[in-house]
């Protein structure tokens, strides 16, 4: 029997320690909550600071990824496991694993696509049996497009075609963190291929329904600026909800686009990330990129304080022309962890959909959390 409503792995590093702020501060009365990992020191630190900061004062586990046994007792203690440990791909699959064979609910902040191929090959079948809901990415990546698409088509009419494009912006500071997950994928893209491939062999599809990614560089929302297509795991998330959605229509298309003012702009982002990726495949150039960031930094509460994003949705269909828009503070951390706790909270205190195996946050919790985000200052509306 579970000890806890929700436990984060995670803790003591630096998103892990702004969700278990946010999250000792928004449980429900007489709600648990607790903070598992290696180094009790640093978790203890972790429950002063809290406690000394007006939260609830969480239990503290001992788990160890590297140990099955405390990691199998970890996720029996719970009914919901957050984990911000990554880069994923390294040091994720023991707490999937867990998760999937206790039949709890997961959460986490990845935005690997690799990762969660390999999870979806590895433990979705599992979790579908035991009754656990694994759901990847509700931070940045990916909860503003999976929900502010699902927010978008409810307001469409129902069982005709639907194409929505989406445009975000943002201003912000990667923290070391998120650097080692990206030169790690960077560097991963054919075994990142590989998981793909295998996945969408043994996925199946839905049965008279079309859905299908798109989008080309070219002009920005409503003509202003340009775009440029992301090839990041957020329109994979999107699609993926389609296909387990029928209100999603009978063809779904979602184009994915970072959007900029300006030509050069574009054009020098295009330039840096071919140079990150061109490095990234070679060890030394691959470890000098590493040393540019520690995995512990990120921006401090001022620079947090100034970052902000907006995505703007376009979608038509049935003759009809949709627009709305989801914006909000610091993407990366501030609104990162907000997403993932809010995410926690909503699986574990809220009616939700009776769903299992791998899924999305629409698929798992859809309307329910996007209240939530929307009580907790995240702007979801219909311009």
């Amino acid at each position: 029997m579970a000890s806890v409503d929700i436990a984060l792995l995670g803790a003591t590093g630096f998103t892990g320690a702004l969700t278990a702020d946010y999250l000792s501060t928004h449980l429900p009365d007489g709600a648990t909550w607790a903070v598992a990992g290696r180094n009790q020191a640093k978790l203890e630190a972790v429950a002063d600071h809290v406690e000394a900061q007006g939260g609830v004062r969480p239990e503290i586990i001992s788990a160890d990824t590297g140990n099955a046994d405390s990691m199998a007792a970890l996720a029996r203690s719970t009914r919901v496991l957050v984990t911000t440990v990554g880069p994923y791909v390294q040091l994720g699959e023991p707490a999937v694993k867990a998760a999937a064979e206790a039949g709890i609910a997961y959460v986490d902040l990845t935005g690997e696509p690799e990762f969660v191929d390999q999870m979806w090959l590895k433990y979705h079948a599992v979790a579908e049996q035991t009754g656990a809901k694994l759901v990847h990415a509700c931070g940045f990546d990916s909860i503003p497009y999976d929900l502010g698409v699902l927010f978008t088509v409810e307001q469409m009419p129902e069982d005709v075609p639907i194409d929505v494009k989406g445009y975000i912006r943002a201003g912000g500071t990667a923290s070391g963190g998120t650097f080692h997950s990206a030169v790690g994928a960077f560097s991963r893209l054919r075994e990142a291929r590989k998981a793909a491939a295998e996945r969408k062999r043994l996925e199946p599809r839905p049965e008279g329904r079309r859905i299908r990614g798109g989008g080309s560089l070219g002009r920005g929302a409503a003509g202003k600026g340009w775009a440029m297509p992301l090839p990041t795991i957020d329109p994979q998330v999107v699609l993926r909800s389609a296909r387990s959605l029928d209100r999603y229509g009978p063809e779904f298309t979602y184009s994915h686009f970072a959007q900029f003012k300006k030509l050069p702009m574009m054009a020098a982002t295009l330039a840096g990330g071919a140079v990150v990726l061109a490095a990234a495949q070679l060890g030394p150039t691959r470890s000098a990129l590493l040393k540019l960031k520690a995995q512990g930094d990120g921006p401090d509460e001022a620079k947090r304080a100034s970052s902000w994003f907006n995505l703007r949705l376009i979608a038509q269909g049935g003759g009809r022309t949709v627009t709305t828009e989801v914006s909000g503070g610091d993407p990366g951390y501030t609104e990162t962890a907000k997403m993932l706790s809010e995410s926690a909270l909503c699986l574990a205190f809220d009616d939700v959909p009776k769903v299992s195996g791998q899924t999305t946050t629409a698929v798992a919790m859809g309307d329910a959390l996007i209240e939530r985000l929307q009580a907790a200052g995240i702007t979801f509306r219909t311009l």
